[in-house]
């Protein structure tokens, strides 16, 4: 048995997904975001957090949640390169500090490309976001469709869980 916390990095919303695994089975323990607003008088004029704040929340909510759910094991998304290379920079920074957070609780970082964790999930690494919300609920038995930052990072998870399975399946 583990329990895997799977992240969809974003300077603004990070996802984040919990799963247990036991065996083949796959069960729902948490999602949601955090939501890199401001806390504090560290603040550009506009009222926006800093990127600097923006990071240390991100850094907390993570750090919180490996707290709260222990888990053996944390899978991030790669970076994709985007048309604009400062979104680039700032969802990288983004990922770095999640990475930091996982570990310096000696968690190992998994990284998984989005197309890898639509294969995972929906069968295509074409899949468009609804996609990948519908299959996450119909995988995890959920009553409804998590919000979409939860649902990748869930995905994030669940490919994990599957490339995990597969690699000690082949190992033996």
């Amino acid at each position: 048995m583990s329990i895997i916390l799977g992240i969809d990095p974003g300077s603004r919303i990070t996802g984040y997904g919990i799963i247990r695994q036991q065996g083949a089975r796959l069960t729902y323990l948490g999602s949601g975001c955090i939501r890199a607003a401001s806390t504090s008088a560290s603040t550009k004029a506009n009222g926006e957090p800093s990127m600097a704040e923006r990071l240390r929340i991100i850094y907390d909510g993570v750090s919180e949640l490996i707290a709260q759910f222990n888990p053996d094991q944390f899978a991030i998304e790669q970076v994709f390169m985007a048309r604009n290379p400062n979104s680039a920079l700032k969802l990288g920074q983004a990922r770095g500090v999640a990475m930091v957070a996982a570990a310096k609780h000696d968690l190992a970082v998994a990284e998984y490309s989005a197309r890898q964790i639509k294969q995972a999930v929906v069968g295509t690494g074409s899949a468009n976001k609804e996609q990948v919300q519908h299959m996450v609920m119909q995988i995890l038995k959920l009553p409804s469709r998590p919000q979409e930052d939860a649902a990748d990072a869930l995905g994030v998870a669940i490919c994990h869980a599957h490339t995990h399975t597969t690699l000690i399946r082949n190992a033996r």
